[in-house]
């Protein structure tokens, strides 16, 4: 089996979970690094055994020994870096969300199209045990038809500094940081619908910054179901940790995290509680490296990836729609 190499655009806090994902894979190298965090950059690198730092982009697309690129920086280079490798034949693996506009997501599209690449959008919540095991029964009809779902992407007592809190890099605030990971759960367990509708009402409370940090979204997808998704920084409360969902069903109920669902029986409903593996944390590296494998895994076999560039433009889509709305006042059509 050849092994893949991928070389990684920055050093920060996701970017420590992709490098172990990848020490977890099989038969893949991490010969170079590329950030702009000096000493830090370096000892991540001797960290995880990467031979080669670089701060130049340019400085890996010649390179032979790359295959695949993990793209973790801030939101604004997300496009323009998955652009540029991909257009010199390099896969792309790129970090949540996909770009800073759908604008900028069909550009990408058409690239990894043209160019016959992998673009892989890292909604890492599509690997984790107890998404799936939800989706399955949604899935399975056992709760009947959902018409409503909610779901959470709060950040209690604490937000994010830095780049995060900068519209011109991060594109947006807590929506786009943290309420798109409640609104491809949603999507996901819902069996990956499409918007129609959505309406918000966003907000700025509690920092002296130009992006948001409260938000309330309402999709309403094809299938007539609407999900309300919560996104902030620095809440006091919120009434599920990230990606927790409720479902809501003719027959029945499912919730995630806590993860049960309720089988509809009269008056008194049956409560299924299943067994699950420990968590270590809320955001566990499983989920992480389950993602990686499945990137690596697509890079080999040439598999389209299962969260993907349609799925990251989905949820661009609907961010974009959402913050038009908070503009506007008016339900967004898509």
């Amino acid at each position: 089996m050849d092994t893949i190499g991928v070389g990684l655009i920055g050093s920060g806090y996701i970017a420590h979970y992709h490098a172990r994902g990848l020490a977890e894979a099989a038969d893949v190298e991490v010969p170079v690094l590329c950030s702009l965090d000096g000493k830090a950059a370096e000892e991540f690198a001797d960290k995880y055994g990467i031979n080669d730092v670089t701060d130049q982009i340019n400085d890996m697309l010649g390179r032979e020994d790359i295959q695949a690129v993990v793209i973790s920086t801030p939101n604004k280079f997300h496009a323009p870096y998955a652009i540029e490798f991909m257009k010199n034949g390099i896969d792309v693996f790129v970090e949540k969300p996909m770009a800073v506009s759908a604008l900028q997501g069909t550009e990408m599209i058409e690239c990894a199209r043209k160019n016959e690449r992998i673009l892989m959008i890292g909604h890492m919540w599509r690997f984790d045990t107890e998404v799936n095991y939800i989706r399955d029964i949604v899935q399975s009809g056992k709760p009947g038809d959902i018409f409503k779902t909610k779901g959470y992407g709060i950040h209690v007592n604490w937000g994010p500094a830095g780049w995060f809190t900068e519209k011109e890099l991060a594109g947006g605030g807590a929506l786009a940081d943290m309420g798109v990971h409640a609104i491809d759960t949603a999507r996901y367990i819902l069996g990956d619908p499409e918007p129609k509708e959505v309406y918000a009402k966003i907000s700025t409370s509690f920092g002296d910054y130009e992006v948001d940090d409260n938000g309330i979204v309402v999709i309403t997808w094809e299938t007539g179901a609407v999900s309300i998704i919560e996104s902030g920084w620095w809440h006091p409360h919120a009434d599920g940790p990230e990606a927790g969902t409720q479902v809501f069903g003719t027959e029945g109920y499912a919730s995630l995290f806590p993860t049960f669902w309720k089988k509809k029986q009269g008056d008194n409903p049956e409560k299924i509680v299943p067994d699950m593996p420990e968590r270590k944390e809320h955001c566990d590296q499983v989920m992480y490296s389950q993602q990686m494998k499945h990137f690596i895994e697509c890079v080999r076999n040439r598999i389209k990836p299962v969260s993907g560039m349609t799925e990251g433009q989905t949820v661009l889509r609907i961010v974009d729609a959402a913050y038009e709305s908070a503009r506007s006042g008016k339900v967004v059509k898509l």
